[in-house]
């Protein structure tokens, strides 16, 4: 066991600094080491540890990103007036389906990548054809980038995750970003949104479940704290040696691995 737990534990460094630089949590893969390589049930207790080192990789490379300027304040803004709320009525709807929560985490889990794989591939093709021309981009669309906020927000709170996968396309798609602020961005809103909705899984929990916590607390600090080194060097090392093309490439690799592995998950059901 102890040697497993190692494993996990640099597994986890390693999933902080590959998210980092692409304006991912790194929850979706949060969530599937904790639950297949510790053996945790996927439930509000395993959430609430997710969540928690996404915020770690939110904070830790958001503010980097701060640093370097690499946000839109406006976009930030108006996003989490849709982000927000939706991270509330996530948590709702965990409550709600509650036994059923393993195979519906994956199912949205599945559908919510693929999404963005798709408007991921679509915003790159794009711009690979319009590079040399002239054209202006099109306004920020204010109403669709709420809409889209608020569905991260909510899928946040549903699969313990920031919700990088839904806030990147969304930023580039309605709110006309260029990658590196769209990822800065990405990271502002998990920033505040992640925090909302760890608040109300631990709210949420039944008893059972914060002792849970309570027996595992200290893997849990020595899980942020390893999260918050990888998440601090990634974003260093992705701001320096990575350019817009290639963090673009590896956001979608790492999201086309993830829905391989639920897929085949949920095709043993």
């Amino acid at each position: 066991m102890i040697a497993e737990t190692l494993f996990i534990a640099l597994c986890i460094f390693a999933v902080a600094f590959m998210f980092a630089p692409i304006g991912m949590g790194g929850g979706m893969l949060f969530v599937p080491l904790i639950h297949y390589g510790l053996g945790w049930e996927i439930n509000g207790a395993l959430f609430a540890v997710s969540l928690t080192l996404t915020a770690v990789v939110s904070w830790g490379s958001g503010l980097a990103h701060r640093r370097e300027d690499y946000f839109d304040n406006s976009a930030l803004k108006m996003g989490l007036r849709g982000a927000v709320p939706g991270a509330l009525v996530g948590v709702g709807i965990v409550t709600l389906i509650d036994d059923k929560m393993d195979f519906v985490f994956k199912v949205l889990s599945v559908m919510m990548i693929t999404w963005a794989i798709y408007k991921t591939v679509r915003k790159m093709e794009a711009e690979s054809k319009t590079e040399d021309d002239s054209e202006q981009p099109t306004e920020p669309q204010p109403i669709a980038l709420q809409i889209g906020a608020g569905i991260g927000g909510m899928l946040s709170s549903v699969l313990a995750i920031g919700a990088g996968v839904i806030y990147v396309p969304i930023l580039r798609t309605f709110g006309q970003l260029e990658p590196r602020k769209a990822i800065g961005t990405s990271l502002h809103f998990m920033m505040i949104v992640v925090p909302v909705a760890i608040f109300a899984h631990l709210l949420a929990l039944p008893s059972d479940m914060f002792s849970k916590l309570g027996e595992e607390f200290l893997l849990i600090l020595i899980f942020m704290v390893l999260t918050f080194l990888g998440a601090r060097n990634g974003a260093r090392y992705g701001m320096k040696y990575l350019s817009e093309k290639q963090l673009m490439q590896i956001f979608l690799m790492i999201l086309i691995v993830v829905v391989i592995r639920y897929t085949a998950d949920l095709i043993g059901f």
